[in-house]
Formats: C-alpha cells, structure tokens, sequence
C-alpha cells in the first residue's frame, strides 16, 4: 500500500541508500562453469569462429550487427566494443575458450537501474549449465555487488527464444513499446522485462539450487529444472 503525504496523496515508498550506485566495473567474474571477462579484440578470433559454426547465420537474426562474413569484418566491431564503456561488454568462456558475449548497457548509476543486453551465445554455448551461469553472476554483480534497483531486459517482440529466456530467468514481462526502434531496415516492437531487487533474493536462491552440481546426473542432464515464478 502506498503511504500518503500531507496532502492525502499516495506517494512511493521510500528509497534509501547512497546515489550515484557505483558503475559496474570492467573486471573478471568467475563461476564453476563459466568465466565472464570485459571484451578483448585478441578475443575476436575465437569469437568469430565460434559464431560461425552457426551456419545459418541465425544468432544475429535479432541483432543489430552481423553476421560478419570475415574475421577482417567482424574485428572492426569487436574493437569498438572493447573500447565502450556502455555498452560494457563482457566475453563469456568455458575453460578459458572464449564462446559467446553480453553487455551491461543503459547504465544508469543515479537511478540504479541496467540493463543486460547484445547477447550472442555460440552453438557450443547455448543450453549449457554455463549458459545459465553467466546470467546468474551478471545479475549478481548488479544486485549483491553494485545494490541496483532494476535490471532490465529489452528485444524485438517477434524474438521468441530471447523472451522464453527472459520468462526462465525471472525477468516479469512488463509491456510491448510500439515500433519503438529500426534496424537492419525493419521494425521493432520492443518487449520489455526486468527483476527488481525485492526479488532477487528468491532468484537467486533458484539459481543456487540449479547449478549445484548435485543436480545434474553423471552425464550432465538436469535433474530439475530451473523453476523461478514471474507472476505477480
């Protein structure tokens, strides 16, 4: 229930704790089945082959670069990421291979708020145990480490395995922006998502308990799946 000030106006609940948040830092996160380390264009080779073992070019269907035919064309581009600082992208590795990236971006240390985002998970990468890590100690790093308020998550309307995967995460859908970007000449509709930092803690557990090792047999197969409500 919202309080009221003098007047008998609701108003939100109070907000505590120091602003600006501080920014996230271009350091190492490291899990039991994944690293994260800020972009290095000595990372573009490994990126790029990894890619492109996604023969179809599908990956960089919702994204608003690629595919990349070359190594030549695709450095530019890793170069310019490694020297951003929003976004801040990070590679993803798995035994030190470099397999896939994602990107704090929007970082709004006054309001507490960022966003994750530019994920591009190789063939080798996608639906692994480190998959799902990386997520897990990117949001950690906001929430236990920075104390941000919001984390968002943002794609095209028509990206239905980016919101299948916002849904598994425990982001809560919270509204389609019309025709709200353009790119790659075409439309988007943008759906919007986000976890809060009263939530997090019952996500975080969740994600504990998913990749304790003890829930995956001897060849690596879940036991039970991640289940985090995103009902309101």
């Amino acid at each position: 229930m919202p309080s009221l000030n003098s007047l008998s106006q609701p108003i939100g609940d109070p907000v505590t704790g120091p602003f600006p948040r501080p920014r996230p830092p271009a350091t190492a996160m490291v899990g039991r089945y994944c690293s994260i380390e800020p972009i290095k264009p000595e990372h573009a080779p490994a990126l790029h082959a990894a890619f492109s073992e996604d023969t179809t070019n599908g990956n960089w269907t919702y994204l608003a670069v690629g595919p990349f035919a070359s190594l030549a064309d695709y450095r530019p581009w890793i170069d310019a990421m490694a020297a951003s600082q929003d976004p801040l992208m990070h590679t993803i590795l798995v035994n030190g291979e470099p397999l896939g990236h994602a990107a704090y971006l929007r970082i709004d240390p006054g309001m507490g708020v960022v966003e994750m985002g530019w994920i591009n998970l190789s063939p080798r990468l996608q639906r692994t145990r480190a998959a799902t890590e990386f997520q897990y100690l990117m949001m950690a790093r906001a929430f236990d480490d920075l104390g941000y308020r919001r984390y968002e998550w943002k794609c095209d309307d028509l990206n239905a395995p980016s919101i299948r995967a916002a849904k598994r995460l425990g982001f809560r859908y919270e509204g389609t922006f019309r025709q709200a970007i353009h790119y790659k000449g075409r439309n988007r509709d943008t759906a919007w998502f986000s976890i809060l930092d009263v939530e997090w803690p019952a996500i975080k557990a969740e994600f504990v308990r998913w990749l304790d090792p003890d829930n995956f047999d001897a060849v690596g197969v879940q036991k039970t799946p991640l289940a985090i409500s995103t009902s309101a």
